[in-house]
């Protein structure tokens, strides 16, 4: 039995800022986007991936949440208490210097950390944490 990851979830609050964000600050390409009962799914991905597809959702995607579980939601995304994802690259160091060039929120210099990573960390449009590791190992 053969197990891939084929999609994860980012909760945004703006998918037009995400956009520019992942798509024109990262490089990823939009795959699909789609509207539904007032809500939008952006799907996009890195081009070396093309099996590996990141949804970028509302904060809570559900039409039947209640008032109350949506603004929960909402102000959980702003605090930026909802989980982000982590990028693998080759050059943790370039990465930072695009990313911090084109306006991102840093919560990380890079780093090299004692397991194995050298990383650093920002936070997208919505508050999520990105972060982006390059491994060590010779």
């Amino acid at each position: 039995m053969d197990i891939k990851l084929s999609q994860c979830f980012i909760a945004v609050d703006d998918h037009d800022k995400a956009l520019d964000f992942y798509r024109d600050v990262l490089g990823l390409e939009v795959r699909n986007d789609v509207g539904y009962e007032g809500m939008r799914w952006v799907t996009i991905g890195a081009p070396s991936q093309p099996d590996v597809n990141i949804v970028l959702e509302p904060p809570l995607a559900d039409p039947n949440a209640s008032a109350a579980d949506k603004q929960a939601m909402t102000e959980l995304l702003a605090k930026g208490l909802l989980r982000g994802v982590i990028f693998a690259t080759d050059d943790c160091d370039a990465a930072f210097e695009r990313i911090s060039a084109a306006g991102g929120e840093v919560m990380q210099e890079p780093t090299d950390q004692f397991y194995g990573v050298r990383d650093c960390a920002f936070r997208d449009p919505a508050g999520n944490m990105v972060r982006f590791t390059q491994s060590l190992a010779k």
